[in-house]
């Protein structure tokens, strides 16, 4: 709070301030980027990604605009901000910034759908004063068809609220599932 008043808009982030909490989330976001790239009426789907999706560098499909696809995965990385469950599927279809291809933009064009349908979904901080902090992590062991390398995912919570989340390709290959988790824990 300022002399100006309660925060409600900020580098693009909503904010919400009750006596329960408080709520981010980025819905005109959302909604000005979807009509940037035309995706305003498009069918939402439930799910940012298709499960078992695999890219890779080289396929068989046709080269796409590098500008464009830089645009989308840029907009994209800036929703991740409030959207911890678009961030491992923007972290992949982002490795292909290079030399994107018909089936990389497919994916984007998922995540845009999905983010249509869930466009008001955001991040709750409640005023509960609960200072027990958790963290998850999770592995894809050699997932990425390319340099067989994993993706490692986390999310730590203090008490009920979501406070930082990450999903980071590895920097080594791994062997086994155990030296992928470790890898991970570390």
């Amino acid at each position: 709070m300022s002399l100006l008043g309660e925060l409600n808009f900020f580098l693009g982030l909503q904010i919400i301030q009750s006596n329960e909490g408080i709520f981010i989330h980025q819905t005109k976001y959302v909604k000005d980027m979807l009509k940037r790239f035309q995706f305003e009426d498009c069918k939402p789907v439930g799910t940012p990604m298709i499960v078992g999706c695999k890219l890779n560098k080289e396929d068989d499909s046709k080269d796409f605009y590098q500008r464009t696809y830089r645009s989308m995965i840029g907009s994209l990385l800036y929703v991740t901000t409030s959207r911890p469950d678009v961030k491992q599927a923007v972290g992949m279809v982002a490795r292909f910034q290079s030399a994107p291809e018909e089936t990389h933009v497919l994916v984007v064009k998922r995540i845009f759908r999905y983010l249509k349908g869930t466009m008001n979904l955001g991040l709750w901080y409640p005023s509960k004063k609960s200072f027990s902090l958790r963290a998850y992590s999770d592995v894809d062991w050699a997932r990425c068809v390319d340099d067989r390398k994993s993706t490692s995912g986390g999310a730590f919570f203090l008490g009920e609220s979501l406070v930082a989340w990450i999903s980071k390709k590895q920097t080594s290959i791994s062997l086994s599932t155990a030296k992928a988790k470790y890898i991970t824990a570390t």
